[in-house]
């Protein structure tokens, strides 16, 4: 639009009060890394961002920097922790405030062999005292909030007396928001994939769940594809977590500030994100990163739309050649039509919701 003010990264929220829960991105690895959180920054400002899930062991003995540094502009963030060993949680918690992150989040929920071996994930919802035990001494090394994500119920503990016996527990331990998948898991039998879309959606648990700790936050996680979805969750639950969702379309955030938080701010176009993010994937090149590996959250961002496939092939085909740089990117851009890059989300449109 002519005149219209140049669209640039917003600028980081405020870090000195606990971060919302009304919107989330729900932790997910090998997907919500700091590129893809500044990618969806350009989209959102007051979603809660976070981290994937990352323990303490790869914290303690690994490049911590790697793992755990991060732009001002993701504010809020918070950094999820895979791990059971209260001590060990303790001090990474005191050193994910040292980063500046805003929350500290303890994985319960995650189902895999890798991380059932390990003791941690979605097989701490058996031992409800040892992750009081996590939580009391997480909050001891931090002022920051430290909460719990896990399931509705693991293999045969998938009543609802155990559930709430797992969530009272815990929060008599200082926790006070429980993030709250809406599916039981299958810890053998079932892939991570499989124990995401197997297992019946139970949002009526955590409706009850609330009803019956109203003293708690609770935020609803699972299945939810759109801010209308999410809502609709709003109507009776503290705050609503998407998932897959806000990585396979993410234009979906675009509107997120205006219609879920309220906010009297213009949802960007796609044309105007993409250039907000190429100053950061400029200095990220400059830095000896790839193209490709900054440039995949982006994949999705036209999905649905005319142009989607040129976009995902060009980026795809090109972006991890040696020295591919940001006229990849303008070349990708190339072949989306301008009405799909400058139309901006109007009141009442929906970014539609991932296929299948």
């Amino acid at each position: 639009m002519a005149g219209a003010p140049a669209f640039t990264l917003p600028l980081a929220m405020p870090a000195s009060s606990p971060p919302p829960h009304t919107l989330s991105v729900a932790p997910m690895m090998d997907w919500t890394d700091r590129f893809c959180r500044t990618f969806h920054r350009t989209l959102t400002r007051r979603t809660l961002l976070y981290t994937e899930m990352i323990t303490t062991g790869a914290i303690l003995h690994g490049d911590r920097d790697r793992h755990l540094a991060f732009g001002k502009t993701e504010h809020p963030v918070a950094l999820q922790l895979g791990g059971s060993d209260a001590a060990a949680l303790a001090e990474c918690t005191r050193i994910a405030e040292d980063y500046g992150y805003d929350e500290v989040n303890l994985n319960c929920g995650c189902p895999s062999d890798r991380v059932s071996s390990g003791s941690f994930g979605a097989c701490l919802m058996a031992s409800p005292d040892v992750v009081a035990r996590a939580v009391e001494a997480m909050r001891g090394a931090t002022t920051l909030p430290v909460t719990v994500k896990h399931r509705i119920g693991i293999d045969d503990l998938d009543s609802y007396d155990h559930l709430s016996h797992f969530v009272r527990t815990v929060a008599a331990a200082g926790c006070e928001t429980f993030i709250v998948h809406a599916r039981k898991a299958w810890l053998s039998g079932l892939s991570p994939k499989e124990n995401r879309e197997i297992p019946p959606l139970r949002y009526d648990v955590v409706r009850q769940l609330k009803a019956d700790f109203p003293h708690l936050t609770v935020v609803l996680n699972g299945g939810l594809l759109t801010l209308d979805a999410a809502r609709d969750a709003l109507a009776w639950a503290d705050g609503a977590m998407i998932g897959r969702a806000a990585y396979q379309t993410p234009y979906l955030l675009a509107a997120a500030d205006r219609d879920v938080f309220g906010e009297d701010r213009v949802p960007p176009t796609r044309r105007e994100a993409i250039e907000a993010f190429l100053p950061f994937v400029a200095a990220e090149l400059q830095a000896g990163q790839p193209l490709n590996r900054v440039m995949k959250h982006t994949l999705g961002l036209f999905a649905g739309q005319p142009g989607a496939r040129h976009w995902k092939r060009t980026l795809s085909e090109r972006a991890h050649q040696p020295g591919a740089g940001l006229d990849v990117v303008r070349d990708a851009l190339a072949g989306v039509p301008a009405e799909v890059l400058d139309t901006r989300m109007d009141a009442g449109e929906r970014a539609a919701p991932p296929a299948g």
